[in-house]
């Protein structure tokens, strides 16, 4: 078996559809380091070596859906990276994946219909024909924290793993501030109104192409009732009765860790 794992090669982010290709041994997930893809015996749909000012390139490359593996290899879900190699390795791979599904979305022009091709000047797509230009799609999202008398509000989405529970979330509409997308989320989802929201950090998150903008917020009134077509569940949870919740490599496991900080003055894993 081929083994492209060491070396001075570059690591290549090798997509199929919304899975990426990773070596899989002993369950040791490492990325694919070399020279090219064909050298996996792949043919890719394109490939695409991208050059960053202030880190290094990327190399990206999309196959087919029905490709297989090659042997000792495997195409796994990009979530499960985050997990398994932390932000180092999630934050160029999210990258990769950003600017990969951006480019097949815009294979035409959105006005005429012709062939769009890379500008030569910009990180965006341009049309030959009309010259209309598009750039990569960023939808920011808000991610709150709530707390209420000592307990942090956590919701359960019907998408999560098995008893899964996180902070709220939801994406900017046009036309209203951060702020505002925080208060209308919350009233939406769970009927609770807040204030004193202050900003906490910020999270790429590209799936397929967000933001995460993470906050904390204090209840001001209102009872919980779920927006059943969100979540399922939802709750006030003391710093000790936290349930399963995402790990502190995602905005939303560092916002909860933050809360239990600040209950305890001392940090709990999650």
């Amino acid at each position: 078996m081929l083994s492209f794992k060491n070396g001075h090669s570059p690591t290549w982010y090798i997509f199929r559809e919304e899975e990426i290709l990773v070596f899989n041994e002993s369950n040791d997930i490492v990325l694919p380091r070399l020279p090219s893809p064909d050298m996996l015996g792949l043919d890719p749909i394109r490939t695409k070596v991208m050059g960053f000012p202030d880190r290094s390139a990327i190399h990206w490359a999309e196959v087919n859906a029905g490709t297989e593996p090659p042997a000792g290899m495997e195409f796994t879900s990009r979530r499960h990276l985050l997990d398994v190699l932390g932000e180092e390795d999630f934050t160029p791979a999210g990258m990769a994946y950003h600017y990969m599904d951006w480019t097949r979305k815009t294979q035409f022009c959105g006005k005429c219909g012709n062939a769009m091709e890379d500008s030569p000047h910009e990180r965006a797509r341009l049309c030959p024909r009309c010259g209309h230009t598009v750039y990569p799609v960023i939808s920011p999202a808000i991610i709150v924290a709530v707390e209420r008398e000592g307990k942090i509000l956590l919701g359960r989405s019907p998408r999560f793993p098995k008893g899964r529970y996180s902070v709220l979330a939801g994406f900017v509409e046009p036309g209203e501030s951060l702020e505002e997308a925080v208060r209308r989320e919350i009233l939406e989802e769970v009927a609770v109104e807040v204030d004193q929201i202050a900003y906490f950090g910020s999270q790429p998150w590209p799936f397929p192409h967000s933001i995460m903008l993470g906050f904390t917020a204090k209840w001001k009134s209102g009872e919980i009732m779920i927006d059943e077509n969100e979540i399922e569940d939802a709750g006030w949870y003391a710093h000790d009765e936290i349930p399963n919740t995402p790990s502190t490599r995602s905005i939303s496991g560092k916002l909860i860790r933050h809360f239990i900080e600040n209950s305890t003055g001392k940090m709990k894993d999650l």
